[in-house]
This record gives C-alpha cells, structure tokens and sequence, in this order.
C-alpha cells in the first residue's frame, strides 16, 4: 500500500472565492498546449503574513488552554447528509473531523498515521490481503464498544448501502473477517493500492452499529461515532451543534464544551462576524479579504496547498442517476467532444486566477497537483486558451454560435461570481452560457441524478489520485455524475489501481489524464487555497493540505 503519498482534500465543493467583476478581459494566446506550473507551496507551518505563505497552525498545548468554551465556526455552505457513508461534501468532513474519526488520518505533511487503527495495514497474499489492528478500550458516542465487529459492520454497510458514495473507493473487496476484537482482515478481489489512503476520509469513519441498526439509512439524523466530540442537534440551513463526548478515550485533552457551525454562504459576511468576534473560526476567506484579514492583530490567516480543483463538468450520459448505466443524451455537448473542447479552448486560465482572484490560486488541467508525487509533465499538460480555435471546432462540430450551453452552480455570491466571469470569457469563443443559481444542497441532488447539462463543482482532493479521477471518470464510480465511459480509460485506471510501484502509477495516471483530455467530460479550472481565518484567542486549530479544518481539539487561550 502507499503510505506517504502527497496531499489530499475530499468532497464536492462550489466555488470559494470571490470574483472581482463579472467581465474578465484576457488576451487570445496561441493554440496549442502547455504545462501547469507548479506554484510555490513553501514549507509546513508559517506566519501568515504573506498572500502565499503555508500557515497550516500548530496544536494547543494544555497548559496554553483553558477548559471550557464553545466555539462558532463559520461555514461557506450547508453540509449534505451527516452520514460518512452517504456524504458528498466538504462542509460535511468539517463536522465529522470533530465527531467521527478514522482508522487513519493525513499529518501536515500529508503522510498517512493512524487514528482508530494502531499501525499502517499488513499487506500479503500479493496485495490481496490487508490487515488492520484498531484500538482496543474504545467506546462510541452512544456507549457501543468499538473493536473489529464494529469496523466489520461499517465496511459491509459502505460496500452494500444504496447510494452509498464509498463503495468504489474501497475498491475490490471480496469480504472482511474480524478474527478477534482488534484485528480486521480484508479480502481483496486484486491488489488495490488506494485502500490505506482512501481510508483516511469518510470511508475510514466506523459508525456505532447500535446507531446503524436502529436508524439504517437515516443515521443522519442522529449520527453516532468515536470523537472528542458527540451529535447534538441540527437546524437546516442554520446550524450543526456538537457537544463534548465523555466517552472519547482522550477527553481529558479535549478542551471545550461544544462546537456550533454555522451556514454564512457570503464571503464578506463571514469577514464580517469574523472581526466582530461572533464567530471565532471562517473558512474558505475571500482572496479580497484575506489582505485586510491579515493587517487585523486579532486574526490569524491559515493558508495550505490543495489537492483538489475547481471546474465544470458535462453530462455526457448520466440519464438516471449516478452509478446507473450510462445513455444517450440527444444534445451536442454530450455527443459531440469538440464541443466541449471548444469550451475548454475558450478559457483562459492564466486571466481567470490572476484577475478574478488576485492571483492566489493556481490554473489547473488535470486532476493530479504539481506537488503530488504521482505528478508528471503529461500529468500537467494544458490547453492554451484560444477562441479562435474554439470557434473551428464549434463549426466543424456543425453547431450555430452564439451557442446556448445551461449550466447550474451554488447560489452563494463566490460561486455566482465565478460563474459570471466564465460567461464573458467563453463568449468569445461562441458560447452563450446561461446561469441557473441552484441552493448547494439541491445542486448535489441535481448532479447526482444527472439533471443538468453543465456543472460548476469542485473537488477537494485526496492525498491518492485515484480518488480524484477514478470515482469521477470510471465506469461506475461513485461520483462519476457526467455520466462518462471509457474502457481503455478504465483500463488504465484499474492498471493503476492494482501496483505499489510509484514510477508506474505516474506513468498511467499521466496516460489516463490525456485520455480525459482527449474527451473533455471534466474540464478542469483552477486549484484553491485553502483559506481559513481564525480568531487569535482561539489556540490549536489546524488545516493541513487535505483541507478538512480541524478544530476538535482547539481551545481558548488562558
């Protein structure tokens, strides 16, 4: 298995930054393709006092914190169901960092360490047996022992739950034994590397098997898992609130008595209760706050890179649902690739990330970071902005310009925002994109039942590339909402999937990324920072690179 591969996120996410204008003017370069240069990421920890800096925080000591408190935490949109299994966003992995840990967990520098598990997985029988040893003395939330029952019982309900989002990223298992309390064996059909990496994210998270018994396919309502922090209570569209779990092996080290997110969509609203202390934690910051946010001695700015993107996807055959064989969708934007190409040909990138966010972000044409280990040049291969070239295609494709492309996104103003400057930009190259502002909860729903011809969505990345392509290209993956196969696509995919070899998955993963060019179902736009503002008297909360905030184990300042 990989152990110490780079960087991570994971979940979809809308747009998190604001845009400058709703004209974006670029000048028209050259056809043709280049390569994504990497950005400099710098080191671990650092101040915040540059626009760039990586500021990932540092723990709270116990003797720097008082007991006691609850902390407000901002958050840029609404989490979707609070169940790991059948979550798709990032806002849910915020509350779930806090309330349900995992077998294993990322470390500022992107390695794997374990969590609920007490060392990396024994790997044998050619990689088609891995085996995992959990804590024992261990207690969920609702007083259920965990042991290798409990982990046993959730990989079966992830693997075999309707609409479970976890089912393709466990791979191939044929089965899994708990032989004793602290031993879990899983059964691999073929080798699959992926497994330790994905197992740091929701498909990591053991569930009470009381709660899941009891509530089934409503365990969201009343979610139970091992965390310094326990389910109270919800309000849609307002708030989650989180108390502390007496329960938690290590509640002596945990410092506050609860944890309230809540919903401020508006970037500058976020700013706002940021400053006036109402809230002491707000994520994804605004590019054009972060300056002044910087300048207040009250705030500190934790920035990290991101493996993740921001981008738009064509549905290409997703006719029933996601995870349903893929159909014929009778319109050129899912039958015709030069359609999409032309789209791509219309962006410019370079202009997008300089004038709509100041330059913090990164331009981004594949899924895989310049900063990950499984990076490559064919991996970061890019095509040039051109809407000369994008106006051929559209006329080789046989379609009449101004041509109407409908395309929904979050209804928050960071998202509406971007979604104005790419209808100016792709005007150029004969496109005439038409907005439909969707609340992000209902934009999930849309895109997983394919009601939609273009989505604005991202991604926040995992620290395996396999998570960031596979489950959003291949055949049947959990989060392949545009519909699209390709079985020499596929191919390439599961080739990657059942080696350890590094030098190899590189190769493939930079093959698989050209195929996706190739037919352009995922047009990728630009990397984010991960941008977070935290109030000064608030100690230990922290941001590494997978860009879940972790405030579970922060405190007030003594």
């Amino acid at each position: 298995m990989d152990v110490r591969v780079l960087r991570a996120v994971g979940a979809r996410v809308p747009s998190g930054a604001a845009v400058v204008g709703a004209a974006v003017v670029t000048a028209a370069l050259a056809a043709g393709c280049t390569s994504v240069k990497q950005a400099d990421s710098g080191g671990g920890s650092g101040s915040s006092g540059s626009a760039t800096a990586n500021s990932f925080g540092t723990p709270a000591a116990a003797t720097d914190v008082k007991s006691g408190g609850k902390l407000v935490m901002a958050l840029s949109a609404e989490p979707d169901q609070l169940d790991p299994t059948l979550s798709r966003s990032l806002y849910s992995r915020y509350v779930f960092s806090s309330m349900c840990q995992k077998l294993y967990d990322t470390d500022a520098q992107s390695h794997i360490v374990p969590l609920l598990a007490t060392a990396l997985p024994k790997v044998s029988d050619g990689g088609k047996t891995v085996t995992i040893l959990v804590r024992q003395n261990v207690r969920f939330a609702d007083g259920t022992p965990f042991n290798a029952a409990a982990v046993q019982a959730t990989f079966e309900r992830n693997l075999t739950l309707t609409a479970s989002g976890r089912k393709s990223e466990l791979g191939p298992i044929s089965s899994v034994d708990a032989p004793d309390a602290s031993t879990v064996v899983v059964h691999l059909k073929t080798p699959f590397a992926p497994l330790t990496a994905a197992l740091t994210d929701r498909a990591g998270m053991i569930l009470s098997p009381t709660a899941t018994k009891r509530l089934g396919a409503k365990f969201a309502s009343a979610p139970v898992c091992v965390g310094p922090f326990k389910f109270s209570k919800r309000v849609p569209q307002n708030s989650i609130d989180l108390v502390k779990d007496p329960n938690y092996y290590d509640a002596a080290n945990v410092h506050l008595d609860s944890i309230s997110y809540h919903i401020i969509t508006d970037a500058s609203i976020r700013a706002a209760n940021l400053r006036s202390g109402d809230v002491q934690v707000a994520d994804s910051l605004s590019p054009q706050d972060v300056p002044n946010l910087q300048k207040d001695g009250s705030l500190t700015v934790l920035q990290s890179p991101s493996l993740g993107y921001q981008g738009v996807s064509f549905n290409v055959g997703n006719v029933k649902g996601v995870g349903t064989p893929a159909e014929k969708i009778n319109r050129p934007t899912a039958l015709d690739a030069r359609v999409r190409k032309a789209f791509e040909y219309s962006i410019d990138r370079a202009g997008l990330v300089k004038v709509v966010f100041n330059g913090m972000f990164d331009p981004a044409c594949s899924a895989i970071s310049p900063i990950s280990e499984f990076s490559s040049p064919q991996a970061q291969t890019c095509t040039q902005h051109d809407p000369g070239k994008a106006k051929e295609l559209l006329k080789e494709a046989g379609v009449q310009t101004p041509f109407p492309i409908s395309m929904i996104t979050s209804n928050n103003p960071d998202s509406l925002r971007l979604a104005q400057a790419l209808q100016s930009m792709v005007k150029d190259g004969g496109f005439n994109l038409q907005i439909k502002p969707v609340e992000y909860a209902s934009l999930l729903d849309q895109q997983d039942a394919g009601n939609f011809e273009l989505l604005q969505l991202g991604w926040s990345g995992r620290i395996d590339p396999d998570a960031n392509i596979t489950n959003f290209v291949g055949t049947g993956g959990s989060q392949n909402v545009a519909g699209y196969n390709d079985p020499a696509l596929d191919t390439l995919l599961e080739q990657a999937r059942q080696t350890t070899d590094i030098a190899k998955r590189r190769d493939l993963y930079g093959q698989a990324v050209a195929k996706v060019q190739e037919a352009d179902p995922i047009i990728y736009l630009y990397r984010q920072r991960n941008l977070t503002g935290v109030a000064n008297k608030i100690k230990g909360v922290q941001v590494f690179p997978d860009g879940v905030i972790r405030v579970g184990f922060a405190g007030y300042g003594k």
